[in-house]
């Protein structure tokens, strides 16, 4: 006998939208407004193995189906147009670390093309800075987007607003109106006020060291090596600079070697800085070039004293990587590569790998935060005080509950526990023993059962709604497979600590499983479009309680 198909409107009823539920005053504001990352298919970045650019929802935060978009004025910090122009951004900040210490030192012999090559750069940072007034950011205490206009323009004026100015602005351009003396030492110290740059060079390295999907090793040392060829064409310049400035060209390093340095060509002076800075680092010390007078004296001093500094955050760093590794990231890489060799030396399906990664990825995410670490040091009442806070709206607004006192709901939401869940990661599968009940607080779950050999989907639980619930209340495996479809918050409670709190408070048990069969009665129609298949019709007998 064929089997007559479940009706779409099965679809639409068996796990409707949760309405929107009321919070009270004491509790924390809804974050659906401030994370517009969540906008469209999220399973997408799951692909990379990369949960970096996702947000956490706070505790008890909910959402009202999709979220709404930010500001239209406003610009996300995860659109890929603007993580594109970053990325421009720092290919300038590479530039200007090399051309700023070089137009420091060799001012007066370069041509004027570097420094129109400057206005330009200047210009694209100028453009920047206008930017940021419409960026939002992610606050480092709520961990939630905020794209108030104003509050992000206090942010940015309070911080680096003043930095990005000084750097930004054209002090060689500007010189050249009022005077023809511009290799002047103050404008050379105002021109290296665009080494501020380099925080962002800063950030990119700290953002890649925690993206698996680049060798943390291979970027560690590509940092190391760029501090260290950064140091070197620094001191190199400036030890320069000494000797262009020092009355006498004869009594200087490179003059004692070289009496007319300043007729050389740049690429010979330069590269002959370099060579006196690489072996003055590396302690070589051949004597071909050494300190001729007091100045000199005094910055060399200088230099191997931070070459001092430099060479114990070398070794230090690389002993971390050859022997030590990285704690904390290292093991979490570690544990990525571990699950990926396991699921390709046991054959596993690439759906199931995935579910593996992204477990891990928002595992490694979620200690970040130390959520559960904060709750467990903290006395019990206050524990109890914070779950009421958190969670009590969003169980007192489920279906199961309606009805039920607030001293049951109090109960029960003390036992309940939080967890967050990675994108197609099943959170209980057909046939399991009904041990947890789960209540979605944010994101989105597909409700499937196989059936015919095949998976198929029957619905999708929207927030408010509970997981199992069914397979709970009649103490029978569970009918469906729950698989969620993007980054989502589940609490979970034990089904013994449900049936004692429901035992203990008689009324308010019976009035749950009123609510439980009357939502049963209203999805019969689906057992009606079943009734024709013996297969389907062991499939209602599990279903009914």
């Amino acid at each position: 006998m064929m089997r007559r198909r479940p009706s779409a409107e099965f679809t639409s009823t068996i796990y409707r939208p949760a309405a929107r539920m009321a919070c009270p005053s004491f509790c924390t504001s809804s974050w659906a407004p401030r994370l517009p990352c969540f906008d469209g298919d999220i399973s997408n970045r799951f692909r990379g193995r990369n949960l970096s650019g996702d947000l956490l929802p706070s505790l008890g935060a909910t959402t009202t189906q999709q979220p709404p978009k930010i500001r239209g004025h406003l610009v996300s910090p995860y659109d890929p147009r603007y993580q594109v122009w970053e990325i421009f951004l720092i290919l300038l900040v590479v530039y200007s670390a090399w051309i700023c210490p070089l137009e420091f030192a060799f001012l007066r012999y370069l041509p004027r093309a570097p420094f129109i090559v400057d206005d330009v750069v200047n210009g694209f940072f100028a453009v920047d800075i206008v930017l940021t007034f419409f960026v939002p950011y992610v606050d480092s205490k709520s961990y939630l987007l905020v794209d108030d206009p104003r509050k992000i323009a206090v942010r940015y004026l309070s911080s680096w607003f003043a930095f990005d100015v000084c750097s930004t602005f054209p002090f060689h351009s500007i010189s050249l109106l009022f005077n023809r003396h511009d290799h002047s030492l103050g404008l050379k110290f105002l021109n290296a006020l665009r080494l501020w740059r380099l925080r962002r060079v800063s950030s990119l390295f700290a953002r890649l060291e925690k993206d698996i999907r680049f060798n943390y090793a291979v970027i560690r040392c590509t940092k190391l090596i760029s501090v260290t060829l950064f140091a070197i064409h620094c001191a190199g310049c400036i030890n320069y600079l000494i000797a262009d400035r020092y009355p006498d060209p004869r009594r200087t390093w490179i003059g004692a070697s070289m009496p007319d340095f300043r007729e050389a060509g740049l690429w010979v002076r330069y590269v002959t800085s370099l060579y006196w800075s690489i072996t003055t680092m590396t302690t070589t010390g051949y004597g071909d070039l050494h300190a001729e007078n007091t100045r000199e004296m005094l910055f060399g001093i200088a230099y191997m004293l931070f070459n001092l500094w430099l060479t114990a955050y070398l070794i230090g760093n690389m002993t971390n990587l050859v022997v030590h590794s990285t704690s904390r990231t290292r093991d979490f890489r570690d544990m990525v590569q571990a699950a990926s060799e396991f699921a390709a030396r046991n054959q596993l399906p690439q759906q199931i790998e995935e579910q593996m990664l992204n477990h891990i990825c928002l595992r490694f995410r979620t200690e970040g935060l130390k959520q559960q670490e904060t709750l467990e040091i903290l006395p019990k009442a206050m524990r109890a005080s914070i779950s009421i806070c958190l969670f009590f709206p969003v169980v007192q607004g489920s279906y199961l509950f309606k009805g039920v006192s607030s001293g049951f709901i109090q109960q029960l939401v003390t036992e309940m526990q939080a967890e967050y869940f990675a994108p197609k990661e099943d959170v209980m599968l057909q046939n399991d023993k009904p041990s947890d009940l789960h209540l979605l607080v944010s994101g989105a779950v597909d409700v499937l059962a196989f059936l015919d050999g095949t998976e198929q989907i029957f619905g999708k639980a929207a927030e408010g709604e509970l997981l199992g619930e069914t397979g709970v209340m009649s103490n029978k495996p569970q009918p469906f497979t729950f698989r969620t479809t993007k980054l989502s918050q589940i609490l979970r409670i034990s089904r013994s600590k449900l049936m004692d709190i429901m035992q203990e408070n008689r009324e308010d048990g019976q009035i749950i499983r009123s609510n439980f069969h009357q939502k049963l009665r209203m999805e019969q129609r689906l057992y009606i479009a079943m009734h024709q298949d013996d297969r389907v019709s062991a499939f209602e007998q599990r279903l009914d309680p």
